[in-house]
């Protein structure tokens, strides 16, 4: 029996593009013929949106800058693909990648990520950056992440949407869902990318959206992975208070407040630990329903 071939939906948040997306649409419409191409307009002030039904794409209006994360769940609501590519509309990604997306996911995964080389990163410091988020979150799930938060992904649909609630509306939505992929236990693969320099000026700030990421991955770890948080955080805190327990009696032959504090911490942390996993598991109870 010959499996058809799954309908594909091609979603990219729009906020100001205009000079990109007019080089970037016939492009992506030479190459996939067949996708429903979607775009969202996260509030543009320019001619982004007209540019989009010259060529007869479909336009979703956002009636003010709602966000990038806004703007993909606003995407994957309204696409009618079985599988849906997100990718930016900046002229960072290489239409021509999708179908190696595609290729991937065929092999049986359910999220395919385009992972970009580190030589294709902007500055040093963005370089540094995404390699401790990704560190950071390799620990947190225990699999290897190459590229957290990579916008370039070919997803199963009926997968991502169950996930929906859980993304920010902000520019953190790829690292929310592939560590609630990772924790459902939906196979991620990435394939690698390189990602082309965007024209204009970019709506991320390093410093700041930095300290974002790595809250949302100490808040993701919580949610999703709680015990490889809060487990560490307790053995440390009862060691200190046995080291502090040891240099109290050694130096006044006493029992000191700071041990009892920092034991009694390690106890409630481990106890929250607990409970959030049982937290956590109640999130995706339903995960195997269609």
């Amino acid at each position: 029996m010959v499996k058809s071939t799954p309908t594909l939906s091609i979603v990219m948040p729009c906020l100001n593009e205009a000079e990109n997306l007019e080089a970037l649409l016939p492009q992506l419409i030479s190459l996939q013929p067949t996708a429903e191409i979607l775009v969202i307009d996260d509030g543009s002030t320019d001619t982004s949106k007209a540019i989009c039904e010259q060529h007869g794409v479909k336009v979703i209006s956002h009636p003010h800058s709602l966000g990038n994360g806004a703007s993909i769940k606003t995407g994957a609501r309204n696409a009618t693909g079985e599988v849906i590519v997100f990718m930016d509309s900046d002229g960072q990604h290489n239409p021509e990648d999708i179908q190696r997306l595609l290729y991937k996911l065929n092999e049986g995964y359910d999220m395919v990520v385009g992972a970009r080389q580190p030589d294709t990163h902007a500055s040093k410091k963005r370089q540094f950056g995404n390699a401790v988020f990704n560190k950071l979150a390799s620990f947190m799930t225990g699999q290897k992440i190459e590229d957290l938060t990579s916008g370039f992904r070919a997803v199963r649909a009926k997968h991502f949407r169950k996930f929906l609630y859980l993304l920010p509306n902000g520019f953190s939505y790829p690292t929310t869902s592939t560590m609630a992929f990772f924790r459902s236990a939906l196979p991620v693969a990435y394939i690698p990318i390189k990602a082309g320099k965007r024209e204009g000026k970019s709506k991320i700030k390093l410093l700041k959206d930095g300290l974002r990421f790595f809250i949302i991955i100490l808040k993701i770890g919580a949610l999703f992975s709680p015990m490889r948080l809060f487990l560490p955080t307790s053995v440390v805190c009862f060691l200190f208070g046995v080291i502090n327990h040891i240099d109290s009696y050694i130096s006044s032959g006493t029992f000191s407040n700071g041990s009892l504090l920092l034991y009694v911490a390690s106890v409630f942390i481990f106890l929250m630990g607990i409970l959030s996993e049982q937290i956590s598991s109640l999130h995706y109870r339903n995960t195997d329903k269609e």
